[in-house]
């Protein structure tokens, strides 16, 4: 049997007692105070079939106590608020926000956190396949005008909440500059949604093609014959005024050759008798060349 011996080691021993001593002095030298500081508000355990409604605080207000050192030396994401949503249901929530659920370096303690609850709206999650509008800025060079827009590809699936997801009707792009151009301009830009409770199931490029075309003539045309259609048997019809004035536009060869009479305006008699109507008129989209505007766009008609 091994006798004690109270001396051996002595000198360590001394050490530790001195080391141990003057660490408490230290402490017990040391105020305790407390601060309030704001900290990051971190979410946990969201289940994959729930969404969040709006944007939760990104930060909330802590009270904290220690020793003036430790809290001064305190660094931005040493403290941080947990909310773990494990088990969470559809619907407005409230989550309590505990002391003992702050993540912080040991020998602070958490007194108090602002606000105690945190309410969140969680909906079912959603998802959906929208096309890509294209966003085009600035205008071509005199004389030119923007064709046809296309992305490559046209549509993007994007998740979100069901009543955000069944509300949105396109998604978009970076936009593409068309400033000053004379040519079909291509670009690759970023797709993106505008409500930010929505994203991309995946990140999304596209390939935007803006076709940029030279501005096609515009001409007026006068005396085109206003007739009527689908007058009722047995009726007899009379327009007032009976000619308009069409603006056309297209390729300068085309509009040139047309007559009034290659242009079909008309005012649509379906399903009524005798009487005096207000009615709109009405053209007939060509294929050779577009319609603008037409005057009169009203005209008086009276049914007999």
């Amino acid at each position: 049997m091994k006798l004690y011996h109270p001396f051996r080691h002595l000198g360590l021993k001394v050490l530790a007692i001195t080391l141990a001593a003057l660490l408490w002095l230290t402490v017990a030298g040391e105020h305790v105070v407390e601060r309030a500081i704001r900290v990051p508000l971190e979410i946990r355990n969201k289940p994959a079939q729930l969404e969040i409604l709006g944007d939760p605080p990104a930060a909330v207000d802590v009270r904290l106590s220690g020793s003036s050192a430790l809290l001064s030396r305190l660094e931005p994401g040493q403290v941080v608020v947990v909310v773990d949503l494990s088990g969470a249901r559809p619907g407005s929530r409230l989550f309590h926000l505990r002391t003992e659920e702050v993540r912080a370096p040991y020998g602070i303690t958490v007194e108090h956190v602002s606000p105690p609850t945190l309410s969140l709206d969680l909906e079912q999650a959603s998802t959906r396949t929208v096309p890509i509008m294209p966003a085009v800025e600035g205008e071509p060079a005199p004389g030119y005008v923007i064709g046809q827009i296309t992305s490559e590809p046209s549509t993007v699936q994007v998740v979100g909440p069901q009543s955000r997801v069944r509300e949105l009707q396109e998604a978009t792009t970076e936009p593409v500059s068309i400033e000053g151009r004379r040519e079909r301009v291509r670009d690759v830009v970023t797709v993106g949604v505008a409500d930010s409770t929505l994203r991309l199931v995946q990140p999304q490029s596209a390939t935007v093609v803006v076709d940029v075309l030279p501005a096609p003539v515009e001409r007026k045309v006068e005396n085109v014959p206003i007739r009527w259609r689908n007058l009722g048997q047995g009726h007899r019809a009379k327009v007032a005024p009976s000619r308009a004035q069409v603006m056309i536009r297209g390729g300068q060869q085309v509009i040139e050759s047309i007559r009034p009479a290659d242009i079909d305006a008309f005012v649509d008699l379906a399903g009524l008798g005798a009487g005096r109507y207000n009615l709109r008129v009405q053209v007939d989209p060509p294929s050779a060349f577009g319609i603008g505007s037409v005057t009169p766009q009203v005209v008086e008609v009276v049914i007999r």
